[in-house]
């Protein structure tokens, strides 16, 4: 057994010396030489090297906003009777004035129009009369109403309206013009009620309380109509259309 051990135990020791020195080795120079070689590949893994920045800009949307003489202009409709805010014309300011004349026009941007032959068409000619629009007649344009001027005054009040080009009439300048117009508005006062009031209870003030005329209706009423004078009056003053409402409004 002692025999059998020893190159057992020498063998051991072998095995001790080789795993000292190779430990040795690696601490002295073995290692080192390792770091050096792992050292590049983690600076490599490390530093990335120079970022590239992508700026991701976004696609311009289409615009699909409607213009808003569109919701005035008729598809698909014939180019002659397109209303003036639906067309461009060339107009020439040195016509005689009442005299017929003729422009050359073009429908606006997304405007569809035909001609007599169901023919889609951009270009035209218009024929119209040769006036600006604040000379059209009374019926081709609406004006503003005011409700603070009095209709019934001697003279008659006037105030200043804007007033608006009908949208099928064509006419030279601007579409909106000022316009001194006579007071013409209404407070709902009806004229064969306050007439009736008048004869029936004038004598004791009803038709003035009706027209709003407080003072005067108290006055009627306390003096019981000025004796029957008074009354008289107001009927011919009523009837008349002198008297009015005390707002400054038109009878009905």
């Amino acid at each position: 057994m002692a025999a059998a051990a020893g190159p057992l135990l020498h063998l051991c020791r072998l095995c001790r010396v080789l795993l000292f020195l190779s430990q040795f080795y690696i601490l002295s120079g073995g290692g080192s030489l390792n770091l050096e070689h792992s050292q590049p590949l983690a600076q490599s893994i490390k530093d990335p090297g120079p970022t590239r920045t992508f700026t991701v800009v976004p696609r311009a949307a289409e615009s699909t906003e409607i213009p808003p003489y569109m919701m005035k202009c008729p598809s698909n409709g014939l180019c002659s009777r397109l209303p003036a805010d639906c067309i461009d014309c060339a107009t020439n300011f040195s016509c005689v004035y009442g005299k017929p004349v003729t422009f050359d026009c073009t429908v606006k941007p997304s405007v569809t129009c035909v001609d007599q032959d169901f023919k889609s068409q951009k270009n035209f000619i218009i024929n119209m009369t040769c006036r600006f629009c604040w000379q059209l007649p009374e019926t081709d344009y609406e004006c503003s109403n005011s409700t603070s001027c009095m209709t019934v005054s001697c003279p008659r009040q006037r105030y200043t309206a804007n007033c608006t080009v009908r949208d099928h009439i064509h006419c030279l300048g601007n579409r909106t013009f000022p316009k001194m117009l006579y007071c013409n508005w209404t407070g709902g006062y009806k004229w064969s009620t306050a007439l009736a009031l008048s004869i029936t209870l004038g004598g004791f003030g009803a038709d003035r309380f009706y027209l709003g005329q407080w003072r005067e209706g108290l006055g009627k009423l306390f003096s019981f109509g000025g004796l029957g004078i008074w009354t008289l009056i107001d009927v011919l003053l009523i009837g008349v259309g002198y008297v009015g409402p005390a707002d400054g409004s038109l009878y009905i």
